[in-house]
């Protein structure tokens, strides 16, 4: 089966698999992954933000998430995707994959 012929959510799950084995990325990479990722499983982040004294990680994360409230999930998965190969590209640029 091409790549083409594929489902959006079967390049999403194999993209999905990819991002777990990537070398480390940069937060700020990682934040927007995250966001993609939640919208595209959960959908709009219905979540309270974490308080002051919360860990700030999770404040991000949850900052990633919500800024993409209304993005439908299809559009989130493909949005994941190229964020991911963004991602592959960068780690090939800088010799890293």
């Amino acid at each position: 089966m091409s790549k083409s012929s594929k489902s959006i959510d079967e390049l999403f799950d194999e993209y999905v698999e990819i991002a777990n084995t990537m070398p480390t990325q940069t937060a700020d990479n990682m934040l927007i992954a995250y966001g993609f990722f939640k919208q595209a499983t959960v959908g709009d982040n219905r979540e309270r933000r974490p308080s002051e004294s919360s860990n700030v990680v999770q404040t991000f994360k949850h900052d990633a998430w919500k800024r993409l409230s209304g993005m439908s999930k299809d559009e989130a998965k493909k949005k994941y995707i190229e964020q991911i190969k963004a991602m592959i590209e960068l780690s090939k640029e800088e010799g890293r994959l």
